[in-house]
């Protein structure tokens, strides 16, 4: 067995040695939040930014208990061309951040800044050489509006290529770097927002040729069809690299070396997305425009890469979208208990940190709002009652930091599947959204729903290690189990879990599993015939399955749990989370009932059993100490009495 382990390791060495160097250390300095406080996005119009309307607007958000604001520079307001504003990386727009950055610190604010100028990274600067390109171009066509120039219009930088990124980080660095004194800021990343089909880079085929044989650039109209689901699925994996570590690693390194981190929504990227997540510092999903239990891949990401921070990009077109210039429905007319609702449910899904989305820049009595967004500011419909909301949302916070998540079983993420189906039925398609490698709609299966499982990718799976006394670690997460409902499966992936079952894992494997792609081993059927024999390896989770789950009940509620020195700390949203889907009805949150669950919660080989009270518009918080003693932690808040109504 030992030798099989070595020859095993030898492999998988060999195998990420080739891989570009990302310049990833453990930068622990960076990522330790010590503020549960939210934040929020403060949206910069192009313009000449009076420091006045800076300490205004800081003041403020000290007063409305946020923790911290991250400036994101966009276009004029109302979309003015003619708008008078400092130059794009200019003296003045430097100093006008770095002024904001000491005045936030001074009053005990954070400050983040997004790494450019709307999104994706790019300006007028980018090069043809360095800007997207696709299959068939030579240079850049593809090309940004609405930012800080507007009108003039910039290009997108090739995000598959180390070398532009570099060059792009080395300008916005240079203009930015007086504003990173002080306080560690995040730099930050949004959703990925360059067009997929077909993206290219320089070299891309000959790498392909030289990894799988063939040609791919005859193939690159056809790769979208019936029945090249094969070639698709070669072109995303080698695509997925190129993502990977031409721009998610890079940028952390660029952030490091700089003396900052990185808080990034890798969501909607064309790549390995638990990878993805787990090579920046601070995770970051998004809802609505993602549904809250998409936060579980960047939590997953977090807890086996040893990352204590998962944030949200919290409350984006709540209510639907509405392109440029907007406004979006039911803007300025939103209502905290709809927002509690999705907090909740972020909570439960394994968010700490929630970046309200956001505030326009404003000076006193200014009317300036941003199209797509909850607005935040002094004539919010909800301005009474942020305060108290926000308090509400710094508590849980905090309880959500306290120790580290409670894991048990690992479920394998069907990336695989995702990269062989290519795209989405119309019904589950967006204008923006119609691949399936995004990962929309992958949720737990409802078996095991109660055991919190954390999702697990073949990178991930080689990192698993495992003690003297037989237990199972990658990362944060104990393994004691790991669970498989997927169609496709690479073969290196099969031969580690075969190793990790012959080593004592229990293994649910729910059915067959086929190789994807183009290339195939001649052992694949072997090692899995070898997997099904094993004693600890059956379709029937009872069988294989050592322990009940954490949580027992009928309909559950969503839920996360921290373990600490003292206990379990269980955090279960109200149950009308579940009903949550994009986009929010208004008022949806509305309810004149109390939801009663009973559970039992099983931990460290002790059960004890008890009744949830869900008052409306309450979730519920619970401690179960060592004596298996459930103690209830007061996080409750009261939000007004939603209105329903259609637009």
């Amino acid at each position: 067995m030992k030798q099989k382990y070595l020859i095993i390791s030898l492999l998988i060495g060999l195998l990420f040695l080739f891989r570009p160097d990302t310049g990833q250390g453990q930068h622990t300095e960076y990522t330790d939040f010590t503020i549960a406080k939210p934040f929020t996005r403060w949206w910069w119009f192009a313009s000449e930014i009076d420091t006045n309307d800076i300490q205004y607007q800081l003041d403020w958000i000290r007063t409305n208990e946020f923790g911290g604001v991250e400036i994101a520079w966009v276009y004029p307001a109302g979309g003015d061309s003619a708008a008078k504003r400092f130059p794009w990386l200019s003296r003045e727009w430097a100093q006008s951040a770095a002024f904001a950055k000491r005045y936030a610190n001074s009053i005990g604010l954070a400050c983040d800044f997004t790494f450019g100028t709307l999104w994706p990274f790019g300006d007028s600067q980018v090069s043809p050489e360095d800007g997207t390109i696709f299959a068939g171009d030579t240079i850049s066509k593809r090309t940004m509006r609405l930012t800080w120039e507007h009108p003039v219009r910039g290009r997108v930088i090739n995000h598959l290529d180390r070398d532009a990124l570099m060059r792009y980080a080395q300008r916005l660095i240079s203009s930015l770097r007086p504003a990173l004194n002080g306080s560690y800021s995040a730099l930050f990343c949004d959703s990925w927002e360059v067009e997929t089909r077909k993206l290219w880079t320089r070299g891309f085929d000959q790498e392909f040729s030289r990894r799988y044989g063939y040609d791919i650039l005859p193939l690159m109209d056809s790769l979208y069809r019936p029945g090249f689901e094969p070639v698709f699925y070669d072109y995303m994996k080698q695509l997925s690299d190129y993502v990977l570590y031409h721009f998610y690693a890079p940028f952390t390194e660029v952030a490091h070396r700089y003396g900052a981190f990185t808080r990034v929504q890798c969501g909607g990227s064309p790549t390995d997305l638990l990878t993805a997540f787990s090579l920046v510092d601070i995770p970051e999903t998004e809802a609505m425009l993602f549904q809250p239990s998409f936060a579980r891949i960047p939590a997953s990401a977090a807890i086996l890469s040893s990352k204590p921070v998962v944030s949200a990009e919290a409350f984006t077109c709540l209510y639907g979208w509405k392109g440029w210039p907007g406004p979006g429905p039911f803007q300025k007319q939103e209502q905290i208990a709809d927002l509690k609702l999705v907090a909740d449910a972020l909570f439960a899904n394994g968010v700490n940190q929630l970046i309200w989305h956001g505030m326009p820049f404003n000076p006193k009595d200014g009317s300036n709002q941003f199209y797509a967004s909850v607005h935040v500011g002094p004539d919010a419909h909800f301005a009474q009652e942020l305060p108290p909301f926000n308090k509400y949302l710094e508590r849980v916070t905090t309880f959500m930091r306290a120790g580290k998540p409670y894991t048990s079983m690992a479920l394998y993420l069907p990336l695989e599947d995702s990269w062989m189906s290519v795209e989405y039925p119309d019904s589950l398609q967006f204008p923006w959204a119609w691949g399936t490698y995004e990962l929309r709609y992958v949720n737990a299966p409802e078996e095991i729903r109660g055991y919190q499982p954390v999702w697990i990718n073949q990178n991930f799976l080689f990192s698993i290690t495992r003690d003297e006394e037989g237990n199972f670690f990658c990362g944060d997460s104990r393994i004691t189990s790991l669970y498989i409902d997927v169609n496709y499966m690479e073969f290196e992936s099969l031969r580690w879990i075969m190793l990790l079952a012959q080593s004592g894992l229990p293994v649910c494997l729910k059915h067959d599993l086929s190789e994807p792609g183009t290339i195939f081993s001649p052992q694949y059927q072997e090692a899995l015939i070898a997997l099904k024999s094993l004693p600890n390896v059956s379709a029937d989770l009872n069988k294989v399955i050592p322990s009940p789950p954490l949580v027992e009940g009928v309909d559950l509620p969503e839920f996360w749990s921290r373990e600490t020195t003292d206990g379990l700390y269980l955090f279960f949203a109200n149950p009308k989370t579940r009903e949550l889907t994009y986009p929010l009805s208004y008022g949806q949150s509305y309810t004149e009932e109390t939801v009663v669950r009973k559970v039992t919660i099983n931990y460290k080989g002790y059960s004890v059993s008890t009744t949830l009270n869900f008052e409306p518009y309450q979730s519920l918080l619970l401690k179960v100490n060592n004596l298996m003693e459930v103690e209830p932690v007061n996080i409750a808040f009261f939000p007004s009495t939603p209105v329903t109504g259609e637009k």
